[in-house]
């Protein structure tokens, strides 16, 4: 058996180049300055829930958008009618179209022929395009409204130019290295490391800073074209509708502080065009007021002393400087196109993010040390190979995610974890299968051949389920839960390599460097699960009514007392709160009842000095959310002055409302593509057993969930999804066997058959979980609250999956085999029967 040394130098190729790619990730930034400019230097980037900062998911207000578009269609469609010498009556606006009544109907065609030049041309798709409008004419009536495709590009072009202002907001401020992106067709997701004032944030990049200037009503009654506008004292003021003059005009914005008073005040400065117009408006209106109007809330209201026609001014008004700074960088960045909705925030301090990557990396560690130490009982001087394999995996992971520029998160620390008990998968079943192959007599390069080959096609199919499981929840799931399932598909994709291709060739070089005769793979374990004759299938019937018990105990703690939903799926208001000692719940739970936001509950975890705390969502917009959240940390100080808001989290219903039907879709999804994969690669009774075991499993662990009242939130569908896929994996890795057995005992019974695979593949059943379990029970333990939804429910799952592949999945599969065996035989008696019937009657035909 040779080893192609192109072959060899490719491999090493890639693993120094994945350590260089890999190294900056270990080194200080002081460090990171001094290496060759040739290295490398990009290092992972940390998400949120790592480094802390705030987060924040922007949603166009359509219905706002489309008043906005409509209004200024409006003074087009006005202007075009009067130009061609339509008469009308009216030319009003409602919700959604512009009516327009003719006073002569005959005018009706040329009204719609020049309404229609109004509209542009929208491309869909591979068709050259059609109009943004949808012009529509009953009698003297002319509808005028936007399309769907018109709909459509308003939309996008909202968003795009949401994204260049909403950049230039925050360029403003100086945050460093923020993430601005778009999210589906309406919504932007603003990510600000180190940023922790959710209030100011929601200011800065949900405020639509559409500022106008205009006169108030001399007799200071409202009217026709006069709008109240409060301020934030809540005065009054009589405002006419007629912009003087638009924020568009403003070239500059400025934080200053008025000499007199030694406030804060921005000073603002107009464009030529803007200067020139103010001096007129000024000129021409000495000793009346007029105001300064920044979406729809008057900032002031001063009185005209005399013509300004310098081109600037100030606005004052009770400012911080905060704030003051705030109004600047908006003046000074633009308006925004369409009102922003803050519909998802989360926000994370600095000391709990620092907090997040000690435990990461210690339960990281520990979880790879326990591990490796295992696989070295296991294997002995064959495990270090293992170990060394898993090394390389955890460093290509690493170098994987600094190239492609994710975002690594706490789940996704959770997900190399995973993925490095995995990769154990791929090792111990090729390490069983060399140890049956030297059992049975062959030699050292006999069993390295034979063990990879019959090895190859188990780790194949088990990877891909797992790889379906975490294809899907990238797919449904968002930000951190997203990072997880990047980490564990790129794991399970460099585990192929590293478990497979790796370890084969230095096997191979091993072997023919000592001239080994005999592949000798020794464990430290006197427990030896080999050679045992164990008639599972003779407790089928106590193994199947055990699970369908938990399973149906389980489905009641659903329905009583239920799930534990965290604020992903039910919306509202989540704090973390870390005190100085083990916090009193009743005198918080007391404290923050009283504060009239409707049910607040409280949990504690951990050591019992963090604790979270929700609120349902508040009545109103998201002041309403800032406001309670506001109340909430300003009567926690008050009650334990020590305490620390670690974070906070504020849903919308209508994130909530998506985020739980993804999770159950994602779920459902992702066990029909297993049952269709596993009917794929085997029949359709493996598929039925997997499918049927799966909901068993999946019943069990919603079981846990509701008895041991863990959040059950995004991070507890990863855990469902993960554990759908483990499950099936192991379920695979039996099948396997079984198939094969089916090949070369034809005659023997199916009830033996399953018995035999089972115990052939009992040694790899129970190390493989054994070692996926170490892996998390580290992440259990000291992971914290972000993994704790993940890593226990898991380490849970791990040992249902294991105990149903044997008591659930086998059996029912000696059920379908047994019955199809029965009906092909009632099938064939039948086509006996009707044979003999038919030579019965010819043979009474021809004696006639």
């Amino acid at each position: 058996m040779r080893t192609s040394p192109w072959l060899v130098l490719t491999y090493t190729v890639i693993i120094v180049l994945g350590f260089l790619i890999a190294l900056p990730n270990a080194l200080p930034q002081s460090t990171l300055q001094r290496l060759p400019s040739w290295l490398p230097h990009n290092q992972v980037s940390l998400g949120l829930d790592l480094r802390g900062g705030s987060s924040l998911v922007l949603e166009v207000d359509e219905t706002d958008l489309t008043k906005e578009r409509l209004n200024s269609l409006l003074q087009d469609a006005r202007r075009v009618l009067r130009e061609k010498n339509i008469q009308t009556k009216s030319v009003v606006r409602n919700n959604s179209q512009i009516v327009v009544s003719l006073a002569d109907p005959s005018q009706s065609d040329a009204a719609v022929t020049e309404l229609r030049t109004l509209g542009n041309t929208v491309a869909t798709g591979l068709s050259a395009g059609q109009s943004d409008l949808a012009v529509t004419a009953n009698g003297g009536n002319i509808t005028v409204g936007f399309s769907p495709a018109g709909l459509a590009a308003n939309v996008d072009n909202a968003v795009q130019q949401s994204l260049e202002v909403i950049r230039q907001r925050v360029d403003q401020v100086g945050v460093a290295e923020p993430t601005i992106q778009r999210i589906g067709s309406n919504r932007i997701l603003v990510q600000l490391p180190g940023a922790q004032d959710p209030t100011r944030l929601r200011e800065l990049l949900g405020s639509t800073a559409k500022m106008s200037f205009h006169m108030l009503a001399p007799n200071g009654q409202p009217g026709p074209g006069v709008t109240m506008l409060k301020d934030e004292e809540g005065n009054t003021y009589p405002v006419l509708d007629r912009v003087e003059i638009s924020g568009d005009r403003l070239s500059d914005a400025r934080v200053s502080f008025d000499p007199n008073t030694h406030e804060p005040v921005v000073s603002f400065r107009f464009d030529n065009a803007g200067a020139a117009r103010f001096a007129d408006i000024t000129r021409q209106n000495v000793g009346n007021p007029f105001a300064i109007v920044l979406d729809d809330k008057v900032l002031s209201a001063p009185v005209i002393r005399e013509p300004i026609t310098g081109g600037s001014g100030q606005i004052s008004g009770n400012f911080s400087a905060e704030s003051a700074t705030t109004l600047a960088a908006l003046l000074r960045a633009g308006a925004l196109p369409a009102k922003l909705t803050v519909i998802e925030e989360r926000t994370v301090g600095a000391d709990l993010g620092a907090d997040a990557i000690r435990k990461g990396l210690y339960s990281g560690v520990i979880g790879f040390v326990l591990v490796a130490a295992f696989i070295f009982v296991l294997y002995g001087t064959w495990g270090i190979l293992a170990n060394v394999a898993l090394l390389i995996h955890t460093v290509l992971t690493f170098s994987a995610l600094t190239l492609v520029g994710a975002t690594l998160t706490l789940p996704g620390i959770a997900g190399i974890v995973l993925g490095i008990g995995l990769a154990v998968d791929a090792n111990v079943l090729i390490n069983e299968r060399i140890r049956e192959e030297t059992r049975k007599g062959r030699g050292a390069f006999a069993a390295i051949d034979n063990g990879f080959r019959r090895a190859y096609s188990t780790i194949i199919d088990g990877n891909m389920t797992a790889l379906i499981a975490a294809a899907i929840l990238f797919y449904f799931g968002s930000g951190p839960v997203r990072g997880f399932a990047v980490t564990m598909g790129l794991g399970l994709i460099i585990s192929m390599f590293t478990s497979v291709a790796f370890v084969r060739v230095v096997m191979i070089a091993i072997t023919r460097r000592r001239k080994l005769k005999v592949i000798n793979i020794q464990s430290m374990f006197r427990f030896s699960p080999y050679d045992r004759h164990i008639q599972f299938m003779k407790a089928r019937f106590f193994g199947v009514t055990v699970s369908a018990i938990l399973s149906l105990a389980s489905v009641g703690l659903f329905i009583y007392p239920g799930l534990n939903y965290g604020v992903d799926f039910r919306g509202g208001i989540q704090m973390s709160v870390k005190t100085q000692d083990a916090g009193d719940l009743g005198r918080f739970r007391e404290g923050l009842s009283s504060l009239g936001l409707g049910e607040v509950t409280l949990q504690s975890y951990g050591d019992n000095n963090t604790m979270a705390v929700r609120a349902q969502r508040q009545d109103g917009g998201e002041e309403a959310q800032t406001a309670a959240v506001t109340k909430l940390k300003a009567e926690i100080l008050k009650i334990d002055p020590q305490a620390t808001v670690t974070g906070s989290d504020v849903i919308g219903p209508k994130v909530s409302g998506e985020l739980a039907w993804a999770g159950i879709l994602s779920v459902v999804i992702a066990s029909l593509a297993m049952l269709f994969y596993i009917w794929w690669r085997f029949e359709w009774p493996f598929a039925v057993g997997a499918i049927v075991t799966l909901v068993l499993d999946v019943t069990k662990l919603v079981g846990f969930f509701a008895i041991t009242g863990l959040d059950f939130n995004l991070t507890a569908i990863a855990a469902v999804l993960t554990m759908v896929g483990y499950s099936v994996n192991d379920k695979v890795v039996v099948y396997d066997r079984m198939r094969e057995n089916m090949r070369l005992y034809k005659s023997m019974p199916l009830r033996e058959i399953i018995d035999k695979s089972i115990n052939e593949t009992l040694a790899r059943s129970l190390y493989t979980n054994a070692t996926a379990f170490l892996s998390l029970l580290p992440m259990a333990i000291w992971g914290g609250s972000a993994v704790e939804s993940f890593a226990v429910p898991m380490a849970f799952g791990i040992l249902v999956a294991g105990a149903s592949s044997i008591f659930i999945a086998a059996p029912i599969l000696l059920f379908l085999g047994d019955w199809r065996r029965r009906h092909r035989r009632a099938v064939a008696s039948e086509g006996d029967s009707t044979a003999l019937t038919s030579d019965e009657q010819g043979k009474q035909k021809t004696v006639a």
